[in-house]
């Protein structure tokens, strides 16, 4: 597993979007499904929903965890999420692509590290948390 984690998570602020894309439920789809194929992933499951009078929402299931989108046209601002386990999928391959066919200005993204397996690779307070249960169960 890449850095002894289960899952890499991709949390991505994206601005300045074609507010036309932003606002279109199957153009969204289609992009998030293509984007979870080329990042190699498998699709299992897909929702999308168009709010009214603007915006969209929805869900692309995958093998290895998700990806999901919320969208605020008026604002040309999307907010996505690109979770994927194991280390065979690549998030950044996924995000990269939303970026492009959301026509994005900016991007502001963060990945986390999910169910740290060595602790020693955990951040320093889980780190602590994780040594305090090791030495409960060594007494």
């Amino acid at each position: 597993m890449i850095n002894s984690c289960l899952g890499r998570h991709i949390l991505a602020e994206l601005y300045g979007c074609d507010s036309t894309v932003l606002n279109d439920r199957q153009q969204i789809e289609v992009i998030f499904v293509d984007a979870a194929l080329k990042a190699g992933a498998e699709v299992r499951e897909v929702a999308f929903h168009k709010f009214s009078p603007h915006g969209v929402s929805g869900v692309v299931v995958i093998s290895e965890s998700h990806l999901t989108i919320h969208t605020w046209p008026e604002y040309g601002y999307a907010a996505v999420d690109v979770f994927t386990c194991g280390d065979r999928v690549d998030p950044w391959v996924a995000c990269d692509y939303i970026k492009e066919m959301l026509k994005a200005e900016h991007i502001f993204a963060n990945e986390l590290k999910r169910g740290f397996l060595d602790h020693t690779n955990a951040p320093k307070e889980l780190q602590k948390i994780m040594n305090k249960k090791e030495e409960q169960k060594e007494k």
